[in-house]
Order: structure tokens, then sequence, then C-alpha cells
């Protein structure tokens, strides 16, 4: 994977995890709270439900009472109108009371009718539940509620039902009633199948709003990586071009330098000689005297080619440091140019890196020279200072200055040539180039940060023997 599809994928990946980690959250959050709401509905309805058979049970004990007080344990014709007024007691096609004894003999069930007279202690429900059995217990402890599986005559479907079971124990008889439990799980049932389609909705919309908004960022993401490819490219060409002029520059500076100084002086040193040699042959008196100015223009020209050395590169620099080869360069300027140079170089504690010395060396060098072709100045102040670490070089002449805001401070930016080399060789090292200029001259202040210092070299650690 390339840099910048890495790029697009931590720019898109952590807001696709961000929007599914926030519609997790809140599809769960709404999802219990949904559910809370389900399940507090269906307990109200069983609730409901619940009070619903008692009253109901309550009214059929009422309609019961007078006669189950006076009868005995035995009283046979007062079991028959009972079982009579409880078969005839109905509450719609789904509501009745049923009768069995604690043996589990049913004595009346309305809507069963094949039921009474047989016994049903064994009857399980589909779920395997004992349904006659654990409605006896529940009426021998007094009364309570009970849930299982029945027939629902309405429709003949087997359905859950509630029922509430009471005991006669004069009689030892269970009355019960019940309703069922389908239309309540009817409702949860739909609440949470219109949960279930809520938070297909929430997905969508989530969607709708997720792909978009994932697509645009990959959209801009392309775009800008796309735009700073181009500018890439442009400040790539731009780049190659100014090293192509520089060079061009260079060769044409030596090509000059060469033809108007070394090759000046060998011509002279070639005259010189001739002469010599025709006055060494004639015998002349003066011979000694024009070997002498041969000798004179020889050593014009070796001095030629030791200042385009030094120029191109100052072995002081290598071999004594930064402040030795500004001491030169600036002897050499104001012997060249007779502007007065006052150079100030202190060594720093950590000594640069020698490619920092060199770009430092290279920024004076073409301060001075732009001083020596633009400023008009008679005199240059030369400033070398290390602060905690830190190198600066402040170069300041006494010209007329160049363009721009009158006594404005700014980093380099629409320079020439020369000014952006000197950007370049600080911005190289992180460093940071300042151009103060006005009618009273122009002040240049180069600065290194810490990381253009030397490391200490390792110092090896000896075992005693």
């Amino acid at each position: 994977m390339s840099l910048r599809h890495q790029i697009l994928a931590l720019a898109i990946v952590p807001l696709v995890l961000a929007i599914l980690a926030i519609t997790a959250l809140i599809t769960w959050q709404s999802t219990r709270l949904v559910q809370t709401s389900i399940d507090t509905f269906e307990r109200n309805m069983l609730n409901a439900k619940e009070t619903e058979l008692l009253n109901l049970t309550n009214l059929a004990i009422s309609a019961i009472q007078g006669i189950y007080s006076a009868a005995g344990p035995n009283d046979e014709a007062a079991k028959e109108r009972v079982r009579a007024i409880l078969t005839s007691l109905d509450y719609g096609e789904d509501g009745y009371f049923f009768v069995y004894d604690y043996d589990g003999n049913s004595i009346a069930h309305p809507r069963q009718t094949f039921r009474p007279g047989r016994n049903w202690i064994d009857l399980v429900d589909p779920d395997g539940d004992r349904v006659i059995a654990n409605l006896i217990d529940k009426a021998r402890q007094g009364g309570g509620m009970h849930q299982y599986k029945w027939e629902k005559p309405s429709t003949g479907e087997i359905a859950d039902k509630l029922s509430f079971a009471v005991g006669l124990d004069k009689w030892q008889w269970m009355l019960g009633t019940g309703v069922y439990l389908d239309d309540v799980f009817a409702q949860t049932a739909a609440a949470k199948a219109d949960l279930r389609a809520n938070i297909g909705n929430t997905f969508g919309i989530v969607a709708l709003i997720a792909v978009p908004v994932v697509l645009a960022v990959s959209a801009t993401g392309m775009l800008l990586n796309l735009r700073q490819r181009r500018l890439a490219d442009t400040m790539l060409k731009q780049l190659t071009q100014r090293i192509v002029n520089t060079q061009e520059e260079e060769r044409t500076r030596l090509s000059r330098e060469l033809h108007d100084g070394i090759s000046q002086n060998l011509i002279a040193v070639r005259y010189a000689i001739d002469l010599a040699g025709r006055k060494v042959r004639s015998r002349a008196e003066d011979a000694s005297g024009a070997i002498d100015r041969a000798v004179e223009a020889l050593n014009g020209a070796i001095k030629e080619v030791r200042r385009l050395s030094h120029d191109l590169r100052p072995r002081l620099l290598d071999d004594l440091g930064l402040p030795a080869a500004l001491k030169s360069l600036s002897a050499n300027f104001s012997e060249r140019t007779g502007i007065h140079v006052d150079l100030k170089a202190t060594v720093p504690k950590a000594p640069l890196l020698p490619q920092a010395s060199t770009a430092l060396y290279r920024v004076a060098q073409e301060a001075l020279n732009n001083i020596e072709r633009h400023a008009g100045a008679t005199r240059v102040d030369i400033a070398v200072t290390g602060v905690r670490g830190r190198v600066r070089m402040v170069i300041a002449d006494n010209g007329h200055g160049f363009g721009g805001d009158s006594g404005a401070t700014r980093s380099v930016g629409h320079g020439g040539l020369g000014l952006r080399n000197m950007q370049e060789r600080m911005a190289h090292f992180g460093g940071l180039l300042l151009v103060k200029s006005g009618p009273g001259g122009t002040v240049l202040t180069a600065m290194l940060p810490k990381s253009a210092a030397a490391p200490h070299p390792a110092v090896a650690a000896v075992e005693p023997a």
C-alpha cells in the first residue's frame, strides 16, 4: 500500500469505526430501552389478567356462597346445585369455570363436556406440565396462579393460559378459571417486530448518512492528495530548474574568472618568459629583471588559482573550523573589494555538523557576494554566536538595502536565486533565515537549531586488566 493510500485509510477507517461504534451503542441503548418497555407492558398486562381472574373467582364464590355455607360435607344435592351454577357461569366464548376434586376427578367443565366423571390427575400439557395436579396444589395452599398450555375453545388451538385456582376444602374441590394469554403475547411480539423494524430503519438511516460522508471524505482525500502531488511535482520541477540555473551561473562565473583572471595572468607569464628568453639570448643587461617580472606574473597566476580553489571549497573550513574559514573569507573580501569587515565569531560549545558549518559558510559567502554586487556598502559586521546549543549568524551592512517594506523583518520567500539558496540551506537543517532591509542597510540572520550540532563521540569503556 502506497503512502497516500495509507494516509487515506487512516482518515477513513477511524471514521467508519466511529460511526459503527456510535450506531452500535445507540442501537444497544434503544434496544434495551424498548425491551424494558415491552417487558413492563407485558408484566402490566399479566397483572391486569391476574386482577381480572381474582375478580371473576370472587364473583363465582359469591354466587355459590349461600349454598356452600349451609351444606354439609356430603350434601350431594347442594353439590349438584353448585355444579349447575358454576357450569352456567361464563364470560365469553373462552371464559368459563372448571371444578375438580382433590383426587383429580373432573366435576364441571362447560366447554369440554367429555371431561366430567373422569380422572385427569396425570394430564400434562405440550410442555410436560402436570396441569390438574399443579392447580390442585395451588388450591390446597389457599389459592394461586398457574400458567400452562390448554386448548382454546374459540379456535381449537393450543395456547398459553393463566388460571387461578381456589379450594372448597369442605367438599375437597378445586374451583378455577383462566384467561388465555395469546393476545398479550401477540401484542408483545408485534412490539418486538416494530423494534426490529426500527433498528433496521436506524441502520438504514445511518448508512444513508455514513456512506455519503465516507465517500465525501475519500473524494476530498483523493483531491487533496492529487493537489499535493501536483504541487510537489511543480515544486520539484522548479527546484530542478533552479539547480540547473545555479549550475549554469556557477559555470559562467568560473568561465569568467578563468578567462579574466587566470587566462590573462598566464598570457602575461608567457609574454614575460618570451621577453626574458629573447633578452637572455641577446645577452641584454636587463635579462634578470625580465625573469623577475615573469616570476612575479607566475606568482599572480598561482595566487588567482588558490583564490578560485578557496571559493570552491576552503580547506580551512575542514581543517580549522567555521570561525577560521569566515576570518579568511572576510580578509579576502576586504582585500578584493576594499570594504571593511568586522568579524566576531565564537566557537560553539557543541561543534556543528560538517554539513551545517558548510551551510553557514555558504550563506556568508553568498551574502558577501550580494553586498559586493548590489549593496554599495562600506562596512560589514559579521557575528557568529552560540546560545543554548543553537547557532546564530548575523551579517549587517550599511548599504542602501533592497526592495520591500522599509525596516520589515521577514523570512525569505520571493527573493532572488541567492536568497532562495540560502533559505534552502537553512531549511535543510530545520533552521531559519530572516532578512531586514531598509535605507540604512540590510541585516541577514541565519539560525540553526540544536539538531545541527554534531553528536558527542561515544567514550569506550576500558575494562581493567
